[in-house]
């Protein structure tokens, strides 16, 4: 996959997912478009960080001058993804408490705990 294929996929993934979380008042799809939003984000990272050509950046030969993929990025979405997924669990748990509560997934119905 190049890169430019791999920004456009982000992107796309991206624009879904806010439109999914920003058009939706059901809790559950509103966590799915976060979901989509970060997995974009995640590609959108990976596909700058990418050099056509470039290998890991294991340096065995001081002297022989290779391009080196940055590791940087990578490591970046590693984190992106373990955070990512705390935040999915905690908003997945607390939209069933949601549910438990009101016997809904509306957001419309939690009027009270608005200010």
């Amino acid at each position: 996959m190049t890169a430019a294929i791999a920004l456009f996929t982000g992107a796309i993934l991206m624009l879904a997912g806010l439109w999914s979380f920003l058009s939706n008042k059901n809790m559950v799809r509103m966590i799915i478009g976060f979901t989509l939003f970060d997995t974009g984000t995640h590609l959108i990272m990976i596909a700058i960080g990418y050099i056509k050509g470039g290998t890991a950046p294991i340096i065995e030969d001081i002297n022989n001058a290779v391009t080196y993929v940055d590791p940087v990025p990578q490591a970046l979405v590693l984190t992106s993804i373990v955070i990512g997924l705390g935040i999915t669990a905690f908003m997945l748990i607390y939209a069933v408490n949601m549910y438990k509560k009101k016997g809904s997934l509306n957001i419309d119905k939690f009027k009270d705990l608005k200010w």
